[in-house]
């Protein structure tokens, strides 16, 4: 088994079970620190598809500033465990019929899906091409974003600022 086959496997089952975590616990800190999980093994699986620049990008957006604005509104709104719900609910019955059909879906998607025999280089997440895009066909969306951005710092510090009279 070559290592990259391990590595994907790995990092899928431990993607599954972060999902499988969220949805299962009660505790929204629990289900937040599973979702955590979960991009973590996203971005191993972007490693794994030699695009190093997501698996980064995916580490710092997501699993550093989203999670951590997550947790945050969390403590905030000071949640609670939900009531444990005794019996059969409909709604509860719906939505595992629901999930059952979207996993059969799948399934059946995944059968026809037929792979190529020499797959191509992967070579849309290195940082190197998304630079040369940036730079070449993307130059003015990405300095118009800039100085919105500078714009927008600017509003902010005026804003935020003091005024002494």
């Amino acid at each position: 088994m070559a290592l990259q086959t391990a590595l994907f496997w790995i990092f899928s089952i431990l993607g599954i079970a972060g999902g499988i975590g969220l949805v299962i616990n009660r505790n929204p800190v629990y289900s937040a620190l599973s979702l955590i999980l979960n991009f973590f093994s996203l971005a191993g699986l972007y490693l794994s598809l030699q695009a190093e620049f997501l698996a980064v990008i995916q580490v710092l957006v997501y699993a550093g500033a989203i999670m951590v604005l997550f947790l945050f509104v969390i403590m905030l709104l000071n949640l609670s465990d939900e009531p444990r719900v005794e019996g059969f609910d409909i709604a509860r019955g719906a939505s595992f019929l629901l999930a059952i059909g979207f996993v059969a879906e799948m399934l059946i998607i995944l059968k026809d899906v037929v792979l190529p025999s020499s797959p191509e280089k992967f070579t849309y997440g290195k940082v190197e091409s998304i630079g040369n895009l940036l730079m070449t066909n993307y130059l003015f969306p990405f300095e118009v974003i800039s100085v919105v951005l500078v714009a927008s710092l600017i509003g902010a510090i005026v804003i935020a600022k003091k005024f002494n009279y």
